[in-house]
């Protein structure tokens, strides 16, 4: 007995045309502009009557105009710019463009308007910047540069090379990072993770004040202070005085050498000599290496 098994023929899967593409991606263009599209009928009735209220409604059509420019503009910011500010700014362009604009010029309001938004946005941002506009320039010209270079090694560049490839000595180099590394700051809400467990946690949770000492260190820092007293006591009279007149009174290694008439290369070696002593005293003191 034959069995006969039934094929289901293949689907016949049409490829889209780009044409179809194209067609499709602008009927979702025109769906997303008509959230801000405006008749030319509701202009013409505004032009006549110049009412607040029609004002008004023409302007609340057009807000989404300025999220669409506002959050394109975002992506190009940092984190710590946020979009409801750019979008407030923003509508103030907005209004303005609305006052100067002349429908009799034949240019849609949108192409009109959109230029002045982002304008407004941007003259904003300019002037919270505290930074010279020179330095943003100077550090976005390092950056490229930097980038060249790494291209072309592949590797790290050094700071010789940087400055040979912007044409300055690297004297003004260090000038300019010295005046773009002021520009730089980190917000410390920011989320980031930990090196030692991966773990996601606010910045702030990874300062470290190095500046405050703990219970312990004022302790030790305490008894250092009253050992080095005691280890003084122990060295001549020469370098008692040396250091003294250099560590307490704050003179120069010339000042003193006057004082104690000797030179200052007499002074330099006494002081060297009573550094290394107090130094060996203090490891051998706390157990200290190195």
């Amino acid at each position: 007995m034959v069995s006969t098994l039934k094929v289901k023929p293949k689907r016949n899967r049409k490829t889209k045309t780009p044409e179809v593409l194209n067609n499709k991606l602008g009927s979702v263009k025109t769906k997303r502009t008509k959230r801000w599209n405006v008749s030319e009928r509701e202009w013409t009735r505004y032009r006549k009557l110049k009412s607040p209220e029609m004002r008004q409604k023409l302007l609340d059509k057009y807000v989404p105009l300025v999220r669409n420019v506002a959050t394109r503009m975002a992506m190009g910011f940092p984190r710590s710019v946020e979009l409801s500010d750019l979008i407030s700014t923003g509508v103030i362009g907005l209004v303005e463009a609305f006052r100067n604009y002349d429908p009799d010029r034949g240019v849609k309001f949108e192409t009109y308007a959109v230029p002045r938004i982002r304008g407004a946005i941007l003259d904003e941002l300019r002037a919270l910047d505290w930074v010279p506009r020179s330095t943003r320039a100077k550090s976005r010209e390092i950056e490229r540069a930097y980038s060249a270079l790494e291209n072309k090694y592949g590797r790290q560049p050094e700071k010789m090379e940087l400055a040979k490839h912007m044409k300055i000595s690297i004297e003004d180099l260090h000038l300019a990072l010295n005046d773009v590394s002021g520009t730089n700051f980190l917000s410390l809400d920011e989320v980031i993770y930990r090196e030692d467990d991966n773990r996601q946690v606010p910045r702030i949770e990874t300062v470290i004040d190095r500046e405050t000492l703990s219970v312990l260190g004022a302790i030790e820092k305490d008894e250092l202070k009253t050992f080095l007293g005691v280890a003084i006591d122990k060295l001549t009279k020469q370098e008692k005085l040396v250091i003294a007149l250099y560590y307490f009174e704050e003179l120069t290694l010339k000042e003193i050498g006057e004082v104690m008439s000797i030179s200052e290369s007499r002074v330099s070696q006494i002081h060297t000599r009573a550094v290394f002593k107090l130094r060996g005293m203090v490891k051998e003191k706390f157990a200290l290496t190195g």
